[in-house]
């Protein structure tokens, strides 16, 4: 344990974010997703929800504020316009976590290749249906990082 780090972030997934560059996209996913045939490096998050890991990731790593989308969820099959619980809970965590940033809503297999891409996939043992996020890290201010008791 360390003071400060969200104790939900394992100690691979916490290098995982740090060696993130701006641009590179992680995916939370669920327990459905087929996470260990897309391709991006598999962080294992067995008993936290994704929900869970969307708080922890973005306690720590900010969006992109430098292109028109930064997060993404998948569109329910067969109707696009739903909107899960799971993606309520995710908009909400988002909001509260990196400001102003709208979720946008893609298609499965459209999912699926921006996922390939990713940096990472943590998956989760997130039961709800719907359960995946991508988050494309932003950039980390030079005020916002600690070092020896000050902030730069």
């Amino acid at each position: 344990m360390l003071k400060g780090i969200h104790p939900v972030l394992s100690p691979d997934l916490l290098r995982a974010i740090a060696c993130m560059g701006h641009g590179d996209d992680i995916v939370i996913a669920d327990a459905n997703f087929p996470s260990s045939t897309m391709g991006p490096d598999v962080i294992r998050a067995d008993g936290v929800t994704a929900t869970e890991m969307a708080e922890a990731i973005l306690t720590h790593m900010p969006l992109d504020t430098f292109v028109p989308e930064t997060a993404w969820r998948m569109e329910v099959v067969g109707d696009p316009g739903a909107m899960p619980e799971v993606c309520v809970e995710f908009q909400e965590i988002v909001n509260t976590r990196a400001g102003d940033f709208r979720i946008a809503p893609l298609e499965r297999f459209a999912f699926y290749e921006h996922a390939r891409k990713a940096a990472y996939i943590v998956a989760t043992t997130e039961f709800r249906l719907y359960g995946n996020l991508i988050l494309k890290k932003g950039v980390v201010h030079p005020h916002e990082v600690y070092r020896g008791g000050d902030l730069f």
